[in-house]
């Protein structure tokens, strides 16, 4: 005989733990225990335990207290009723009341949760410390008063994550396209300041940069920019300098012109790596280099000259401290593959460059347009921030019109940057998969009624966002980033027909397969794999039909939620080999990290995963370090352009600070800790080292919890030495 616990565990029945409450009660009263308190202990004990073995359902502990009242009120000691009673709201109230806790965790750094939340944030610094305390209101207020109590217990149960829930009181949204298009050509406004166009490349990078912070301030995702918007301005440039020296060559112009390119990429670099947003961290951001977003001729060869330089600046890296070139987190870069940068092409040569920056510094990450075209109706366009990826664009299409205002808008040309994502939900497949037993039937309904309650929670992700001025993010709704309408007007058009987005992530599809087929789904678990995808979009299009909103499924790019969906399959579940017998769980349709595949099959494979994975998506191999086999790069970044939208290549590029050591900084555990060690120094202080790894689609510089570093330690590599080619 079981009760269920508050978290949802199930433990066994136990009388004396019953009989030990009512004697505190009476102890509380009296001050000490007779014999009635002792007889009626065991009596009303005795009498519960008859009913949990009567009853029909699993009590829970709430049921248990009520029957504890219940037969105290039967007694003649009323006033001991009372006692037990009040014992049990205060208890109550200050399990619910955890924010205090929390808080001082936060504070005082004593908790590792904290110290680890976010790879890309430095929970030492006290502008993190603020963020997290004003995102714990914010957590404390959904759960009690804005999100419905199924959507709290299974996000607590971890069955689904309701994410970012720490900036859900604010009417904010996640990530977006900026159309720095629209802002650099035809003027913005920072801070009530009036920004014309600028003159000169440099200085539209500056301006960039400063929209990136605001933007980054307003919002709690990723964003993205595309080179293409900055790359006009060099002309511009070229024009200044030819006035303003008349009696110089050609040639004299374009080495000012290129000093003034290099200006401007370092602005971007230094600037996003130096900022500091008020959710205590760099921006989040990507830049988009597409050179067939210019027409061919000069505007091409302008972009391809900035493609050039911020190609050859991060490959250089920028200085930590001790005034060593490290691996920088962001600007995150992504490079697009088509004909003309592929080999043979007039721009290879950019290409290989990019595939010296990816061996040294896992950047930049390629998208083929080739795929994206065929998966996105003809168009190519970059993802928001690392992986959350827009639906192709249907009102203007469907003649909807301009709904943000933007002053660059063509109705003949597809629309994407102005557009943003309004949030995302995940659910946890492993969970769903243990909760059928392994019944295909009671799979098929648990999925059914925990999508339910997934569609449920990002209506209200919707719904707090309807409603919303322009005026709590001019940047944004009224200065072009996004739109440019007019003060006090709501932003509710821009969430429906297509223009916004919001997100059903998921993750671990397979150890969800795993479990129910006892197979990867890069086997025989396969068609299991893809019948859920194909379920997951099946809903999303439903939910998009009735209601005119854009849902998408999204692999989830997880960080410390990993470790939380882990933790609660082991808690309700118990150790399952391959299912929950690890401190994480794969990210989206990944191929388990622990999988030996090659670095081929693993792209070929999930290539057909992403296009069940249309709201985001990326995939990505291990590789050694390849810096002298640069060729071997090559090869796979052509492979990419042939077969999957997005990919990325991992490698390891880290810096010792007590002995000078440059290459991996090992994961050694000790005392059932995992750690991180220099191989050379044997160095362990994590303040004097740089570690820089792939987290999810993006990279993280400062450390990780314990379920996401056994992760990177358990990765295979999918590319041998230099010779794995056949």
């Amino acid at each position: 005989m079981k009760i269920i616990k508050r978290d949802g565990r199930k433990v066994l029945f136990n009388k004396e733990k019953i009989e030990e409450a009512i004697l505190k009660a009476f102890a509380e009263v009296d001050g000490d225990v007779d014999e009635y308190a002792v007889h009626k202990a065991e009596n009303i004990a005795s009498y519960i335990e008859e009913e949990a073995k009567n009853c029909k359902t699993e009590l829970s502990v709430e049921d248990i207290q009520d029957l504890v009242e219940k037969g105290l009120m039967s007694t003649k000691r009323k006033d001991v009723a009372k006692a037990y009673i009040l014992y049990r709201n205060k208890r109550n109230a200050a399990r619910e009341n955890t924010i205090d806790k929390i808080i001082d965790e936060i504070t005082e750094r004593t908790n590792d949760y904290w110290l680890t939340e976010n790879s890309n944030k430095n929970a030492n610094l006290e502008t993190t410390v603020r963020d997290y305390i004003a995102g714990q209101v914010s957590t404390d207020k959904a759960r009690r008063q804005l999100l419905p109590p199924d959507v709290v217990k299974a996000h607590d149960r971890g069955i689904i994550h309701f994410h970012d829930m720490d900036y859900f009181i604010q009417h904010i949204h996640n990530c977006c396209l900026i159309n720095l298009e629209d802002m650099l050509q035809n003027g913005t406004v920072i801070n009530g300041k009036k920004i014309d166009k600028p003159h000169k490349f440099s200085t539209a990078c500056t301006i960039a940069t400063q929209i990136i912070a605001q933007v980054a301030s307003s919002q709690y995702g990723g964003q993205s920019i595309s080179l293409a918007h900055l790359s006009p301005f060099i002309e511009e440039t070229r024009k200044i300098e030819r006035e303003k020296h008349p009696t110089f060559t050609e040639g004299q112009i374009e080495e000012l012109v290129k000093e003034n390119i290099s200006d401007g990429i370092q602005t971007i670099q230094y600037q996003v790596e130096t900022l500091m947003t008020t959710n205590g961290q760099a921006p989040f951001i990507t830049v988009y280099m597409n050179l067939g977003e210019v027409e061919e001729g000069k505007p091409r060869e302008d972009l391809a000259t900035a493609i050039e330089e911020i190609l050859k600046q991060r490959l250089q890296g920028v200085k930590n401290e001790q005034g060593v070139y490290i691996s920088p987190a962001f600007p995150k870069l992504i490079y697009a593959l088509d004909d003309f940068n592929m080999r043979g092409g007039k721009y290879w040569y950019l290409t290989s460059l990019a595939a010296k920056c990816t061996a040294k510094r896992m950047v930049p990450d390629y998208i083929s347009n080739k795929v994206q075209r065929e998966l996105k109706q003809g168009d190519t366009y970059t993802c928001m921030g690392c992986r959350s990826f827009l639906t192709v664009d249907r009102f203007t299409k469907k003649g909807v019109g301009n709904l943000a205002n933007a002053r660059n808008y063509d109705e003949n040309k597809p629309k994407y940057y102005g557009r943003f994502n309004q949030g995302v939900v995940t659910i946890n497949l492993p969970y769903i998969a243990l909760l059928s037993g392994g019944d295909p039937e009671k799979f098929w309904a648990q999925l059914d009624k925990y999508l339910e309650i997934c569609h449920r929670a990002l209506r209200y992700r919707h719904e707090r966002l309807l409603g919303t001025p322009s005026d709590v993010a001019p940047i944004l709704w009224q200065n072009g980033a996004l739109a440019r309408l007019d003060k006090g007007e709501k932003i509710d058009r821009l969430l429906y027909d297509g223009y916004s987005t919001i997100s059903l992530g998921y993750a671990g599809l397979y150890e969800c397969v795993k479990y129910l087929t006892g197979e990867s789904h890069t086997g025989k678990g396969k068609p299991m794999a893809l019948a859920i995808m194909h379920k997951l979009n099946d809903k999303c299009n439903d939910w998009k039909t009735a209601e005119n909103i854009d849902y998408s499924v999204y692999g989830t790019p997880l960080e410390s939620t990993t470790y939380k969906f882990a933790k609660a399959l082991k808690r309700d579940f118990g150790e399952i080999k391959d299912v929950s017998d690890h401190n994480y769980i794969t990210n989206s349709y990944h191929v388990c990290v622990r999988e030996e595949i090659s670095a081929f099959d693993k792209l070929a494979f999930e290539s057909e995963f992403q296009k069940l994975s249309p709201g985001g998506a990326i995939s990505y191999i291990e590789i050694p370090n390849m810096q002298k086999n640069i060729s071997a790069i090559e090869d796979i970044i052509e492979f990419i352009y042939d077969h999957i939208m997005y990919a990325e290549l991992n490698t390891k590029s880290d810096y010792c600070q007590v002995c000078g050591w440059e290459g991996e900084i090992e994961i050694k555990e000790v005392n059932h800790k995992l750690i991180w060690q220099c191989p050379q120094c044997k160095n362990t202080d994590q303040t004097k080292m740089n570690v820089c790894r792939r987290t999810c689609g993006y990279l993280g510089t400062n450390f990780w919890n314990q379920g996401r570093t056994q992760e990177i330690r358990d990765r295979v590599l999918h590319v041998g030495q230099p010779d794995y080619i056949a």
